[in-house]
């Protein structure tokens, strides 16, 4: 009687606790989900396959020589003597052909003359020339090449599109038909003044018209194969000859934002075209630079020797093609390389091509100045895979079965 009395009042003890409060029962547990396996961490994105034309390249790459790098270039006006044998002994990068190159010649001679420099080269070479139309005609100031010149850029503009297109095309045509690839044209500089030094090689209109002509030619050159140059980065504006001189921009940078580069990214917003054959391909436009010296970009060097006028280019107008000098031997760079050096200093800049006269004695330069450590080697590397890529889209290369490149002429 005892024991179960203890037990009673033990049971009541437990349920009121200490405070004498009744205690509650301990709560049910709730289900639970049933626990998750744990996801597997994600795979890794596969690596995009290699572009086989880029593997291409960089396997050329690798198979040459320094000397056979910096050759490339060298896009050089033709030497009056020893064109063929030293295509081979500086492993010239192109040709650029002058009215004394063309002059007196029949089609068919020319045409056996570019091919004797394309037979002697180890990579196909670039054969370039300036066929502005008006003041500047080195193949169709040739009687035995054309009845009469081509018409200059305003001209053209003036007779309107039709006019502007059916003459392009039959420039385009013409100079593929004689071995030419490459023509220094259209000129994308805006100038409306008749006083103007580069007037009269212009449409003669304003920003937006340049522009518009800029990219029908470039377009139209295009579509048959032919390389263009846009000329002269970044705008010529009222400046004088620099054939003979030193010439000082004095405009500022919004005259530039809003006009003369305008004509520059129309060019080069031209990529890709449909070629006869129906089939897209890719043809950039190259950009040559002037030797002004632009004061609001570089106060103190041409343009063409400016790290500053190419950042530009490259970066603030998104060019990633090949970027050209005008020619070096003009007075207009001389006193501004360091003993000499105008070659080194332009490729230090950010130019791929060289274009100079002087190429004899500038080739040895620029091969000294990476063995010397002056110049580095990656520059020479980065400006000859941007000219082996131009000579790809110009189809002067093609790729292989089995993933090489060669020469497609």
């Amino acid at each position: 009687m005892k024991r179960r009395l203890f037990a009673a009042l033990l049971f009541l003890f437990l349920l009121t606790g200490c405070g004498g409060e009744m205690v509650p029962p301990p709560p049910e547990e709730p289900d639970l989900p049933p626990a998750e396996t744990p996801e597997a961490p994600p795979e890794e994105e596969p690596e995009p396959p290699e572009d086989p034309e880029e593997a291409a390249l960089l396997a050329l790459l690798e198979g040459m020589t320094l000397e056979e790098k910096v050759g490339q270039l060298f896009f050089v006006r033709v030497p009056a003597e020893n064109a063929v044998e030293d295509v081979m002994t500086y492993h010239l990068g192109g040709y650029l052909l002058f009215g004394r190159d063309t002059q007196g010649k029949t089609a068919n001679e020319l045409i056996q003359t570019i091919a004797s420099y394309q037979a002697a080269a180890e990579l196909p070479l670039l054969i370039g020339v300036d066929e502005e139309g008006g003041t500047v005609v080195r193949v169709s100031s040739n009687p035995h090449l054309r009845s009469k010149k081509f018409s200059s850029p305003g001209k053209l503009w003036k007779q309107g599109l039709d006019a502007l297109l059916r003459e392009t095309r039959e420039k385009s045509i013409l100079l593929k038909s004689l071995g030419f690839n490459v023509n220094l044209a259209p000129v994308a500089d805006v100038s409306t003044n008749p006083r103007d030094f580069i007037y009269d090689r212009t449409t003669g209109m304003d920003a937006e018209e340049t522009a518009d002509y800029t990219a029908r030619v470039t377009e139209a050159q295009s579509f048959y194969g032919l390389g263009s140059v846009l000329k002269h980065f970044p705008g010529y504006g009222n400046n004088k000859d620099t054939h003979t001189g030193v010439a000082v921009d004095e405009r500022s940078m919004e005259t530039f934002l809003e006009q003369d580069f305008l004509p520059f990214q129309a060019g080069i917003a031209v990529e890709e075209t449909v070629w006869p054959s129906g089939e897209l391909r890719r043809l950039r436009p190259a950009v040559l630079v002037s030797h002004n010296i632009v004061n609001c970009m570089d106060p103190n060097l041409p343009a063409s020797l400016s790290p500053e006028v190419h950042r530009i280019l490259r970066e603030d107008l998104g060019f990633d093609g090949v970027v050209m000098t005008d020619d070096l031997a003009m007075d207009a760079v001389r006193v501004y390389a360091a003993d000499g050096n105008v070659a080194v200093m332009s490729i230090q800049a950010g130019n791929d091509l060289v274009v100079t006269t002087d190429y004899r004695t500038q080739i040895p330069r620029v091969i000294q100045a990476v063995k010397d450590g002056a110049l580095e080697e990656e520059a020479v590397d980065v400006a000859f895979l941007r000219v082996l890529r131009w000579k790809l889209e110009l189809g002067l290369l093609e790729r292989t079965e089995e993933g090489t490149l060669r020469y497609a002429l």
